[in-house]
């Protein structure tokens, strides 16, 4: 058992018989009344993001977890299968616990927490970025560069994305897996 002074972001806890993670929290203390803790939590299960509030000094059951770095190996109907790094055995995973699986390619390294007293996953956390070659795009338009236009490309992987005017069909680009917005165009 936790209290609320142990809150922290990326904590895992149980709640209304669900495991969340602490996305932001808050410690207030108003001029007048109790302190509380203002918290914003994720549903390892769902995905649901709600807010709530609780007393200062309230008792909190903190889940402990697991991160294992995985490496996806192929999607089949709505399961991703991947492979532990260290120990090579397979774990397939829904898909709607993944943030963004259009964006995830084969080979690719990915951390997937584990409720270590049940020993199931919980949620896929992709990186930060992904490097994606693009395979269709319109071409731009020369001299049509003086605003910061988007237009529609689709990635290597199947999903499809907005890129600036001068990014062509065979470019590498580095994608933010969090919004599938476009970062930056990668030298070869």
């Amino acid at each position: 058992m936790a209290s609320t002074s142990d809150i922290r972001n990326g904590l895992c806890i149980e709640f209304n018989n669900d495991i969340y993670s602490v996305v932001e929290f808050q410690h207030v203390k108003p001029g007048k009344g109790a302190a509380f803790v203002r918290t914003k939590l994720k549903s390892l299960t769902t995905g649901r993001v709600l807010d709530n509030t609780f007393p200062s000094g309230h008792k909190i059951d903190v889940v402990r977890v697991e991160r294992r770095q995985f490496q996806f190996l192929y999607k089949e109907e709505d399961f991703y299968h991947f492979m532990n790094n260290e120990t090579f055995e397979q774990t397939a995973i829904l898909e709607n616990l993944l943030d963004n699986p259009g964006l995830l390619k084969e080979g690719e390294n990915v951390e997937i927490l584990f409720d270590s007293a049940k020993e199931i996953p919980l949620t896929c956390e992709m990186p930060a970025n992904v490097e994606l070659e693009i395979t269709y795009t319109e071409p731009g338009v020369k001299g049509d560069t003086a605003t910061n236009t988007l237009k529609a490309a689709t990635v290597e992987t199947g999903a499809e994305i907005r890129v600036p005017l001068f990014v062509n069909i065979g470019d590498k680009v580095k994608v933010d897996t969090k919004t599938s917005a476009y970062v930056e165009r990668v030298k070869s």
